[in-house]
C-alpha cells in the first residue's frame, strides 16, 4: 500500500525506547494509513509490545514524537486523551478478560467507563458485538474461564470494538491457538477490518496470520523498522529477516 493520498492515522518520529540500560527502539518513524492492516514483527525482545504500549499512551518514550489521529499522544491532557482513546479498542494478548466478570460485564467495561447509556442498551449492544465475532447468545452470561482459548480472543475482539472503534489495537492476537482456531480468527479479522473500515496496527510473530491479513509489515531489527510489503522484505539482506521470510516455516507460509 503506498502513501501518496493516504491519510497518516498513526505517525511516529524518533521513537526511543530503553528497558534495564539497553535501546531497543532506536529512533523510530513509522506511518500508519487509513483503512491498512500494519503487521508488527520482530525477534524476542525487539520491543514489539512495547512499541504498541507506546503509541496507547501505556508507555513513556524516552525521545520522539507519537500522534495518533493528528493528536499528540504523549503530550495530551487526561480529558482530550479520553477523547482520543474512543475512538480506539485495543485487544491485549490472552483477552485480558476479568476473570471475576462475565463475558458481557467484560464486553461493557469500555462502555461504562466512556458513556452513560442505561443498562438495557449496554446489554443490546455487549450481544450485538458477541454476533459480530460469531460467538452464541448464551456466551454473554459465562465467566472468561468456562471459554476455550479462541473464544477468550473472540470475547476480547468484541470488548474491543464495544465503543465502534476506527483504529484497533492488536497484540499477539493469535498466540496460543492451535492451527485451525488461528486461521478462523485471522478470517474473523479480515472481514471486520473490511466491512468496519478499520485501521489495524498488530504485533504478531505469526506469519500465516500476516499473510491471511496484512497489508504492509513493519519489521523489528536491531533497534530500528524496517516497512514494506512481505514480498519486498523477502528480498531484505537482513539474516533475521531472510530467515523469517525464506526459513522453512516461511516458505511453507507462502506456498500454502
Amino acid at each position: 500500500m503506498s502513501g501518496a493520498g493516504k491519510e497518516i492515522v498513526i505517525r511516529l518520529r524518533g521513537i526511543v525506547n530503553r528497558l534495564g540500560g539497553r535501546t531497543i527502539h532506536d529512533h523510530l518513524d513509522l506511518d500508519v494509513y487509513r483503512g491498512e492492516v500494519l503487521g508488527v514483527v520482530g525477534g524476542s525482545g525487539s520491543g514489539k509490545s512495547v512499541l504498541l504500549r507506546s503509541v496507547v499512551g501505556l508507555n513513556q518514550p524516552q525521545q520522539g514524537s507519537i500522534d495518533v489521529f493528528g493528536q499528540d499522544v504523549l503530550n495530551l491532557e487526561e480529558a482530550a486523551l479520553r477523547a482520543l482513546q474512543i475512538r480506539w479498542g485495543v485487544l491485549f494478548q490472552e483477552g485480558a478478560l476479568f476473570s471475576s466478570q462475565t463475558v458481557a460485564e467484560n464486553i461493557q467495561v469500555p462502555l461504562r467507563e466512556f458513556t452513560s447509556m442505561s443498562q438495557a442498551l449496554m446489554n443490546e449492544i455487549a450481544a450485538m458485538k458477541l454476533s459480530m465475532v460469531g460467538l452464541p447468545e448464551d456466551t454473554a452470561q459465562k465467566r472468561p474461564s468456562e471459554l476455550s482459548g479462541g473464544m477468550k480472543k473472540r470475547a476480547g475482539l468484541a470488548r474491543a470494538l464495544a465503543l465502534d472503534p476506527e483504529l484497533m489495537f492488536l497484540d499477539e492476537p493469535t498466540a496460543g491457538l492451535d492451527p485451525i482456531s488461528a486461521s478462523h480468527f485471522d478470517e474473523l479479522l479480515r472481514r471486520l477490518q473490511q466491512s468496519l473500515n478499520l485501521t489495524v496496527f498488530m504485533v504478531t510473530h505469526d506469519l500465516d496470520t500476516l499473510m491471511a491479513t496484512a497489508d504492509r509489515v513493519a519489521v523489528l531489527v536491531n533497534g530500528r523498522l524496517k516497512v514494506g510489503t512481505i514480498d519486498s522484505l523477502r528480498h531484505d539482506g537482513d539474516p533475521w529477516i531472510q530467515e523469517y521470510f525464506s526459513g522453512p516455516h516461511g516458505r511453507a507460509a507462502l506456498a500454502s
